[in-house]
């Protein structure tokens, strides 16, 4: 099968999942730092507490009786080159996928992606002598390079939109993970400063808010905020356009296609949400990730209708068997 008239749907598929692969790497470099950073400057802080809410985010469960530090956290989650779900795994996952559509992404985006890769090791060493700081923000440079490439020297054509679309659509469920667990795992969640650091948006924030704000306008920033990048409204919206240019052929007068139905809603219902629904704010960001999952299954199925790599669990903030 063939998306359009020149690209092949293995092609398609392995464009969308290199920027979902490393969305998630970055996202999940930003949450480690930000937890790491909040347990250094609070010493008396509850590790254990702030571990396990490390694992919700990321939808991997901790036993109970099971003690949870940040060595036991950063083997799962930042150096298991086995799992998608840690920073390894996504980028080992995300350099396998350019190498397929090699033709389509650009050399320096290729260069990136394999160089951060054979660099991860020698990094991962010194991680566990020093700390994770270099390694951490290692993984933030490159994907904010690889990222800055793929705008910079990509012809804006269905290979560029297919890297978007992934981008947008892991940045909109890992934001509403990130929301999920400060709203509704109380015993675990992050402050707010915390969960603000950990979405890249804490200088945003002050900037658009001021430094006074309440703690309470966060969730309203990194939902409906239109000029922020990262907030949940825009990166929705840019979904929808690339879901919109991607189906170029549907005629005006026939029904969109269910990818861009299940993300045009949510844009839709973001775009005109009255404050007062923010009061139901673990009914929304279910909402979120049901529709991101709704939308993933949809790309799969119009232009990929096989079998992919594994994708979030959007159901609950767990993650499927992989």
């Amino acid at each position: 099968m063939i998306t359009t008239d020149t690209m092949l749907s293995r092609i398609a598929e392995s464009l969308f999942w290199v920027g979902r692969y490393v969305e998630r790497a970055d996202d999940t470099a930003r949450i480690l730092d930000a937890y790491l950073h909040r347990l250094l400057e609070d010493p008396w802080s509850d590790e254990d507490a702030a571990c396990r809410s490390l694992h919700a985010i990321l939808g991997v469960a901790v036993p109970s009786d099971q003690h949870c530090d940040m060595d036991s956290v950063l083997a799962r989650l930042a150096f298991d080159a086995a799992s998608p779900g840690s920073i390894e795994g996504a980028l080992r996952a995300a350099r396998q996928n350019a190498l397929t559509a090699r033709d389509v992404v650009s050399t320096e985006m290729w260069e990136t992606l394999n160089s951060t890769w054979h660099q991860l090791a020698e990094h991962q060493r010194a991680a566990r002598r020093t700390g994770p700081d270099a390694y951490l923000g290692l993984v933030r440079r490159r994907a904010a390079l690889f990222f800055g490439l793929a705008d910079s020297t990509m012809s804006r054509d269905d290979g560029w939109r297919f890297v978007v679309l992934g981008r947008s659509l892991e940045r909109v469920d890992m934001i509403a993970r990130l929301l999920a667990v400060r709203v509704l795992a109380a015993v675990h969640a992050p402050d707010w400063p915390t969960l603000l650091s950990a979405s890249g948006a804490e200088e945003a924030f002050v900037r658009a808010r001021g430094a006074g704000s309440d703690p309470g306008e966060v969730a309203a920033f990194l939902l409906l905020d239109r000029g922020f990048p990262r907030s949940v409204l825009h990166a929705l919206s840019a979904a929808e356009e690339c879901l919109a240019e991607l189906g170029g052929g549907t005629p005006s007068w026939q029904r969109p296609e269910p990818a861009r139905l299940a993300v045009g809603r949510m844009r839709t219902r973001l775009e005109y949400l009255d404050s007062a629904e923010l009061e139901q704010l673990p009914a929304l960001l279910s909402e979120l990730q049901l529709a991101c999952g709704e939308a993933t299954r949809a790309v799969a199925e119009r232009y990929f209708p096989y079998d992919g790599p594994i994708e979030w669990s959007h159901q609950s903030v767990t993650r499927e068997g992989v």
